[in-house]
């Protein structure tokens, strides 16, 4: 049996899957915010009453808004700042009394897609987060690629690609930087580049629906979006080559992106053809869970 968890901002969830991939147990609760300890604590308190209930001890594997430092292992990069400077999986590992794995949030979703979703038999697999803030992963035969820093994979802190935008000011990240993809291509990002080019206050899914319905101001937006994360994407491909890409936060359900993005990012891509897919997630929102489990796929 294989435990799942998906340590989240504002809930932690719960999975438990047998070797097929099949979910036995699903449970959540409300995250600790700002409490460290008070996060451990509902971890713990999740896995013992997991196991109570299925009568076995299973494997854990955990999702974390962030990374482990390759320098002494605590938490670092996490919008959860609550966890930074943590040495979570140790603490963990020591309620527990037993191994546990850990990996970006990102890592699991794309391993979740890689293994038994959308990307299920490809080779190297590319995840994207497109939500509240932008993130990504990289899979290779199964395997998260962690990489020397632990960092593989955090595509949204890397400046987008120009020259379109090179008149624009680049809007400032939370991470200190300017421009990060983050801020061309999360959800707020996509709903304040519609106010500055003379839009309603509307929300991502808004603008996605106006835009179906006709209205130009919204498709435009759209448009500069789809094109952003054509180049931001091409990047990717360029360098990591994969056999898939595939989507998941809330932007993955805006259906004309898997449309137009592969048309667009073709002048971008150094290659005569394009093979790589661009995929809708199987999974949803359970990829993170389901890929914290899969954490133990291999031995």
């Amino acid at each position: 049996m294989r435990l799942g968890i998906d340590l989240g901002g504002s809930k932690i969830e719960l999975v438990a899957l047998d070797d097929c991939g099949r979910v036995l147990l699903r449970r959540r609760r409300a995250t600790p915010a700002g409490s460290y300890r008070g996060t451990v604590a509902a971890i713990g308190e999740l896995v013992a009453a997991a196991e109570r209930e299925l009568g076995q001890q299973g494997s854990v594997g955990v999702g974390i808004p962030g990374a482990e430092s390759a320098v002494d292992g605590t938490v670092k990069n996490a919008n959860s700042t609550w966890l930074i400077g943590n040495a979570l999986r140790d603490d963990l590992q020591t309620l527990l009394q037993r191994e546990v794995r850990l990996a970006n949030d990102a890592n699991c979703f794309a391993l979740s897609e890689a293994t038994d979703g959308a990307a299920e038999g490809a080779e190297t697999v590319f995840g994207v987060i497109l939500g509240t803030g932008v993130g990504g992963g990289i899979v290779v035969r199964r395997q998260v690629l962690a990489g020397a820093n632990r960092i593989a994979g955090e595509w949204g802190h890397n400046p987008l690609p120009l020259p379109e935008e090179e008149s624009l000011p680049p809007p400032p990240c939370y991470c200190g930087r300017r421009g990060c993809i983050e801020t061309w291509l999360s959800g707020p990002a996509l709903a304040a580049d519609h106010l500055r080019h003379g839009g309603e206050a509307l929300t991502a899914p808004q603008i996605a629906s106006r835009a179906n319905g006709g209205d130009s101001v919204c498709d435009a937006t759209l448009q500069r979006y789809e094109r952003r994360l054509a180049k931001a994407l091409a990047m990717v491909v360029n360098i990591l080559d994969p056999d898939a890409v595939v989507l998941g936060g809330g932007l993955s359900n805006i259906d004309r992106l898997y449309c137009s993005v592969p048309k667009l990012w073709r002048r971008h891509i150094f290659s005569d053809s394009v093979h790589t897919r661009l995929l809708r997630n199987r999974h949803g929102d359970s990829s993170g869970v389901r890929g914290a489990a899969w954490l133990w796929n291999a031995a």
